[in-house]
């Protein structure tokens, strides 16, 4: 399956490739990403590079979706990602979402996984999406429910300690 390069009124999002190490390298050591997501040891670009090709690139081929990057239609920046996953230990296609500091609070984030979202059941023919986030992760948790999903339960992954929010939603 090829893959999906999709845009809204004022970003384009495209699937992250090696060229967008930077922003992985960036985006993965923000605070943010640290304390809600996790640590992902990339302290270099090589390192985001690598992470890239054999985290992000694999489920991308494989399935057709994964990581996109997103990009501010005014000026070409990198800002972020936005991405649909299979997650070990959830049943399900699960929406993520990563945005460098700078761009918070201006709607990006909501604008590229609301597009996402009709991607994954237009085109990708997904009937059920979900999302998980920590619950001190306010921001996150405002905007899966603002992107209509539903709390479910809590989990936790295989090979975490975290205690996460399932949310879910059916897409019709």
């Amino acid at each position: 399956m090829t893959p999906i390069t999709f845009e809204t009124k004022r970003l384009y999002c495209r699937p992250t490739q090696l060229q967008d190490a930077s922003l992985v390298l960036k985006l993965t050591n923000t605070p943010d990403w640290i304390s809600f997501i996790g640590d992902r040891n990339i302290r270099s670009k090589a390192q985001a590079k690598e992470y890239i090709k054999t985290k992000m690139l694999p489920q991308l081929e494989a399935l057709g979706y994964g990581n996109y990057t997103i990009i501010l239609k005014e000026n070409d920046v990198k800002i972020g990602t936005v991405g649909l996953y299979n997650r070990d230990g959830l049943e399900g296609v699960d929406i993520g979402f990563g945005l460098l500091p700078d761009y918070y609070s201006k709607g990006y984030v909501y604008e590229a996984s609301k597009e996402l979202l009709t991607i994954a059941k237009n085109n990708f023919k997904l009937s059920n999406i979900q999302a998980i986030t920590l619950s001190e992760n306010k921001a996150s948790i405002r905007l899966i429910e603002r992107l209509g999903l539903i709390f479910k339960e809590t989990v936790q992954l295989p090979d975490d300690p975290d205690t996460l929010l399932l949310y879910t939603t059916t897409l019709d």
